[in-house]
């Protein structure tokens, strides 16, 4: 019965036939699964950089500031932030390694704990995790072009107008070809990596701001408090290991990508966030809405606002391009699996992208943002990050699952430090979930993602327990 539904669905999409054809390019090979070996180390590295490097860094400093208390407090938890993304580095190297193929962290979790769990984490990240952040990332970037174009922010409805425009633009350049989207990709990782360099680049050349006068210390307890919004900031690594199918030399180049591309998160976060500190001093930086943007005025006044509000839009536009580039291969795997409609398991024959689930991807997003009103971004940040660490530590305990699972020569490479890494980082991540719920003004996280993961069980036991 279950194969006769999948059939009447699959007859019912006839014209979606022509994604089922496979193309064999003889400078970019298809794989298997019909897709192109396309990205090279350096446009996997810029998916991690730009999955990383978002709006976060550019307003969660200041929060930071404000719990640790402290300068070199501050910094020192940014430090051990930076420790845990190398952590998870490490965790996700080994498992891009370990599956270098589309939605390898999908493969990972069905192999570890079963195809339900798999399941549940695709279908929260394409309709809360994943479309969710897209909306915020487009309003965030509509908004802040508008400032660096006219001086001020758009009304609400012309926002999500403009932030509309930007999924549908993106979504469809990433249909076009993945080197259109890996290319979007590539230059505003550039020009976000140039906009954070400036700010450091800046404190160099300036006198250090009066100590604080008016913080108090928060001690270790602000230190671990912080962790939170800078794990937040740190978090999208895991995303190269979704577009592993089209890597080229995937078993080496997913992982030295994770790696080289963490390395290069932390360092600019160290080097920025001492920045923003030595231009504005603690109490500045605590207190600042637009800590990049009040930085940037030291140096060179008002007339930098409009700057800093160009970079943060042009952050903005490549993350968003970083999700509709690597979020429709999870539901690719998945599809492929026979888990999900067939319909978007299918590679378009002549684009080598999986069309049908980068319509649903910007689809389930562009509901979210229309559905949500003006209040998009409190109501649609609730419960996805909640959601997000929760898979994180079951991906970073999958490693240490799947060796008792599998022969030892089915893993290419071994990390240094296992299993400490892996445990140490699923515990980090378990504590950004826990302390989600300890703040009363979000507590309500951790009841939205309960409700959105029993939602997806309840969907995979109803219609997809039995496929194959």
């Amino acid at each position: 019965m279950q194969h006769e539904v999948f059939g009447a669905y699959r007859r019912e999409t006839r014209p979606w036939a022509i994604l089922a054809a496979r193309v064999v390019d003889e400078t970019n090979p298809a794989t298997s699964d019909g897709l192109r070996r396309e990205l090279g180390l350096f446009d996997t590295i810029a998916i991690v950089v730009g999955a990383c490097v978002g709006v976060g860094i550019f307003f969660t400093p200041s929060r930071v500031a404000a719990l640790a208390g402290d300068p070199g407090l501050a910094l020192l938890a940014w430090v051990l932030g930076g420790l845990v993304a190398i952590a998870g580095a490490l965790t996700f190297a080994e498992i891009g390694a370990m599956y270098p193929r589309t939605g390898g962290q999908y493969a990972a979790l069905r192999d570890a704990y079963g195809p339900g769990v798999a399941f549940v984490y695709v279908v929260c990240n394409a309709t809360a995790i994943q479309a969710g952040a897209i909306a915020i990332i487009a309003i965030v970037c509509a908004q802040h072009i508008a400032i660096a174009i006219v001086g001020h922010g758009l009304e609400p409805v012309a926002c999500s107008i403009a932030a509309t425009v930007l999924i549908v633009a993106l979504g469809v350049g990433n249909a076009i070809g993945v080197r259109w989207g890996a290319r979007i990709q590539n230059l505003t990782v550039v020009g976000k990596l140039a906009a954070l360099g400036a700010v450091a680049a800046f404190a160099l050349f300036a006198p250090a701001a009066p100590p604080a006068t008016t913080m108090t210390s928060g001690g270790m307890t602000g230190v671990l408090a912080a962790m939170v919004p800078i794990l937040f900031a740190f978090g999208g690594w895991q995303q190269a290991t979704w577009v592993g199918g089209e890597v080229r030399d995937p078993e080496r180049n997913v992982p030295k990508a994770i790696l080289i591309g963490v390395a290069i998160i932390v360092a600019i976060y160290l080097a920025v966030n001492w920045g923003y500190l030595h231009l504005l001093g603690l109490d500045a930086a605590a207190k600042s809405e637009s800590i990049a943007a009040d930085a940037a005025a030291v140096v060179v006044g008002d007339s930098g606002r409009r700057a800093v509000a160009g970079a943060i839009a042009l952050s903005a536009f490549g993350v968003l391009n970083s999700q509709l580039l690597s979020g429709p291969r999870l539901i690719l795997a998945l599809a492929m699996d026979g888990k999900f409609f067939r319909a978007f398991g299918r590679v378009h024959a002549r684009t080598g992208t999986p069309t049908a689930s980068i319509m649903l991807l910007a689809g389930v997003a562009l509901a979210l943002l229309w559905l949500a009103g003006d209040r998009v971004i409190d109501r649609l940040l609730t419960g996805l990050v909640a959601i997000d660490g929760t898979f994180f530590a079951l991906s970073g305990l999958a490693s240490v699952v799947l060796l008792r699972k599998r022969p030892r020569s089915t893993r290419p490479i071994r990390m240094p430090g296992w299993p400490v890494v892996p445990i140490a980082f699923a515990i980090a991540e378990l504590a950004v979930v826990v302390g989600a719920g300890v703040d009363p003004a979000v507590r309500g996280t951790l009841w939205f993602a309960g409700a959105w993961i029993v939602g997806a069980s309840a969907l995979y036991l109803w219609c997809f327990r039995g496929a194959a």
